[in-house]
């Protein structure tokens, strides 16, 4: 499936509150993800990083490599995801935040590809 560009992001506020509302969470040292079922043939995905975190450079840096980390992932169709960055990604590499994106999706069970777990490969 092709997605287009700028289809795959929550862009309305209206979009946001629903995630935050009524989705679930889970949570790791940089970041907490919340996620709800949305009903399309997509995963939309937004960044959320607090003034608390840093100032604009630092912050900015942080969408980027999320947006980046999420780039290179396939995502399970289907669900508005809220990344949401603690204080600590701002002294995260890239490859500790990449590492712990990683691991809460795939124990979100949002993951596909290498990292989702075949059921025909048990006999």
């Amino acid at each position: 499936m092709v997605v287009v560009r700028g289809e795959q992001y929550l862009t309305k506020k209206n979009q946001y509150e629903a995630v935050y509302h009524n989705g679930n969470y889970r949570a790791g040292k940089e970041l907490v993800i919340r996620i709800l079922p949305n009903g399309l043939d997509i995963s939309r995905y937004g960044i959320t990083v607090s003034r608390h975190v840093g100032k604009a450079v630092i912050r900015n840096r942080i969408k980027r490599r999320f947006r980046e980390i999420l780039r290179k992932i396939t995502l399970q169709p289907g669900f508005d995801i809220v990344i949401i960055a603690r204080a600590s990604a701002a002294g995260a590499d890239y490859s500790e935040m990449k590492k712990t994106t990683e691991d809460i999706l795939f124990r979100a069970g949002l993951l596909m590809g290498e990292y989702e777990v075949s059921s025909s490969n048990t006999d």
